[in-house]
């Protein structure tokens, strides 16, 4: 008995040199072992597109009492699914957009889309919108949509007005262009546009010109001839219109530019209220106060308490385009909207606004960086 004893012992414990393995709890997985001293930890890699440039992410939140996500709302033909990498939708790209080069990229693009040949990558945002809404500026195309418009949606209806918006897009980059050509310089000898005329810019250090700091000459006759921007405009003599600026030779662009921008709005006052006196009784209003503006995309504003905020960089157009604005305004004091009964007012007074409005958003506003 005592031998059968030792026998069984004997086969129920472990072999010499081997330790049982410790007893682990039910349900707790094992633990991973460390790495060791030659592996190195894998690292995420930032995706970028087939140029270099890197993906813009859109960071998927979906709410937490909504049963189904909105972009994945199917009421019509299915829209191939987004890319989600660790919880971030990146869009799909085919294999000929991904070849194609993108003809138009907002700054803030975080889409793309295909009109025809032409790859155009917009900046889309979603917001307490009832419609999808989208413009086009100097960076490009940007898509604003209500929350609940499944992607396939906007989509279908950005390509249903692609021809309005590859027009749009390629009217914004030639006339950034333009402007880029046009950008003035402050120097001696740099001209400007004014009132349709080009002024050259003239350092006379010899004049302080009183409080104006500048004053506007024509060389028609050959000698010098103290005008002003009226009489200059509307009786042109065929010579050369300069403006002289009380300033040494030695004078920054900044000093330049200040002394003229402070002769610029001081013509723009008086031309601006001359004309505002000449049309508002035709129209039958009454204009209280006027202001001058400094905005970058507006040139003007009217309140009903009849005060109108003019863009005093208009004083570079010829006058009818001035005339133009000025009526617009005023109108409003009318009719405070742009329905077809605005309009109408309008052109009873500019009967060619059309034209002088199209030559107003042609020529665009002046860089004076």
């Amino acid at each position: 008995m005592q031998t059968f004893l030792q026998f069984a012992l004997g086969f129920l414990e472990p072999a010499s040199g081997q330790r049982p393995e410790p007893r682990r709890k039910a349900g707790r997985p094992p633990r991973a072992p460390p790495p060791s001293r030659g592996e190195t930890q894998q690292t995420a890699q930032p995706l970028v597109d087939l140029w270099g440039e890197p993906l813009t992410p859109v960071v998927a939140s979906k709410p937490a009492t909504s049963p189904a996500w909105p972009d994945a709302v199917q009421d019509g033909p299915a829209a191939p699914a987004d890319a989600c990498i660790n919880g971030t939708v990146f869009p799909l790209q085919t294999v000929q957009q991904s070849l194609l080069p993108v003809a138009f990229r907002h700054p803030q693009a975080t889409r793309q889309l295909l009109f025809g040949d032409t790859l155009v990558a917009y900046a889309f945002a979603r917001g307490k919108r009832r419609t999808i809404g989208f413009s086009v500026g100097p960076d490009g195309l940007a898509v604003r949509a209500p929350k609940w418009v499944a992607l396939h949606e906007v989509e279908k209806a950005l390509l249903d007005k692609s021809g309005w918006i590859l027009k749009k897009l390629a009217e914004a980059r030639q006339l950034k262009e333009r402007l880029e050509t046009t950008r003035m310089t402050w120097a001696d000898g740099a001209s400007l546009p004014l009132m349709g005329q080009t002024v050259t810019l003239v350092l006379d250090p010899r004049h302080d010109f009183r409080e104006a700091g500048a004053q506007l000459f024509s060389g028609g006759s050959g000698a010098l001839k103290s005008v002003s921007i009226v009489d200059a405009v509307s009786e042109p003599r065929g010579g050369e219109l300069l403006l002289h600026i009380g300033l040494p030779h030695t004078a920054s662009g900044e000093q330049i530019r200040d002394a003229v921008q402070t002769w610029l709005m001081r013509q723009a006052r008086a031309v601006f209220a001359g004309r505002l006196e000449h049309f508002a009784p035709t129209l039958g209003v009454q204009w209280r106060k006027l202001s001058l503006s400094s905005a970058g995309t507006r040139w003007g504003s009217a309140n009903a308490d009849g005060s109108i905020r003019l863009n005093w960089r208009l004083i570079h157009f010829r006058l009818p385009v001035i005339d133009y604005v000025v009526v617009h305004e005023l109108s409003h004091l009318r009719v405070m909207n742009h329905s077809p009964q605005f309009w109408d007012t309008v052109r009873a007074v500019v009967p060619n606004y059309a034209v002088l409005r199209g030559e107003l958003k042609s020529q665009g506003m002046p860089r004076w960086e």
